[in-house]
């Protein structure tokens, strides 16, 4: 959804003069709980502060890099950044990591090139999670999971690419959400 207008927190803690609301918004910004973009006026954020300051512990996630989703890349794990997670999206601590996809195989699972996933550690899978894999030569992927008779499939969501078929794999963690700063 949207933050809401002046005149909704207005209405929601009972002012019905919109200065006076610009008032403690401005105070809320000055002490340095929020954070407000002057050419857009619903644009409020809470800051870590103002987070804390009303109970909630902000939580961050590494971005570890890049990741494909195409052919298999060689994979580095270090923290570029750290992204901003909503408190609803917490869980144990260093459970959950950020990768950008480059790619387009996985484009029919809604997954598009410069896309942001959400990978939560785990070293197993189940027959068509959505997976960061690595390879035996350190090559980590974006695929579909599936373990067969004899092998592993690692299945792209895109009609024009093939599976990757491989003895062994290393599973680095489930896709659990996306983040999409693009259009």
């Amino acid at each position: 959804g949207y933050p809401p207008t002046v005149r909704e927190i207005g209405k929601a803690v009972d002012l019905s003069s919109t200065s006076t609301v610009h008032g403690h918004l401005a105070r809320l910004e000055k002490k340095g709980l929020i954070l407000r973009d002057p050419t857009k006026p619903r644009a409020i954020e809470l800051t870590p502060e103002g987070l804390e300051k009303i109970g909630i512990q902000p939580t961050t996630i590494p971005m570890l890099g890049v990741v494909t989703a195409g052919e298999p890349i060689l994979a580095v794990e270090e923290a570029s950044d750290f992204f901003p997670l909503p408190p609803d999206l917490r869980t144990e601590e260093n459970a959950l990591f950020m990768l950008t996809i480059r790619g387009e195989s996985m484009i029919n699972a809604g997954i598009l090139d410069g896309d942001q996933v959400i990978v939560r550690k785990q070293s197993n899978a189940n027959n068509g999670d959505i997976v960061i894999a690595m390879t035996d030569e350190d090559e980590a992927t974006c695929k579909r999971f599936f373990r067969e008779v004899d092998h592993i499939r690692l299945q792209p969501e895109n009609d024009a690419l093939a599976p990757i078929l491989l003895d062994n794999v290393t599973i680095l963690g489930k896709v659990v959400g996306l983040y999409r700063n693009h259009i």
